[in-house]
């Protein structure tokens, strides 16, 4: 079973500890970019409107409670796998 990505969801390089995001790809107006992943976490570049999603808020409590507000990648990392990642991304990009 293939997995399509909608286009408006782009995973850039992945993303080692050491790294910085200032190193990665400019972030296009009117999207931001996530770190997803449980062990190696890849960077993907969302737009904005999905922070209105309440599936995608729950998302965004479980990374509260998993790194609370001061997490050592210094971006915003959402703790589930990744393919279940792109298969939300992929019904909200739907929607």
């Amino acid at each position: 079973m293939a997995i399509r990505m909608p286009r408006i969801l782009r995973r850039s390089s992945s993303l080692k500890a050491n790294q910085t995001a200032s190193a990665e790809v400019d972030v296009p107006k009117g999207h931001f970019a996530v770190y997803v992943g449980e062990s190696e976490k890849k960077r993907f570049v969302i737009p904005i409107s999905y922070l209105n999603q309440p599936s995608f808020q729950d998302l965004l409590s479980q990374a509260e409670e998993e790194f609370g507000f001061d997490h050592p990648m210094g971006g915003l990392t959402i703790p589930c796998r990744e393919d279940i990642f792109i298969d939300l991304t992929s019904r909200l990009g739907g929607s």
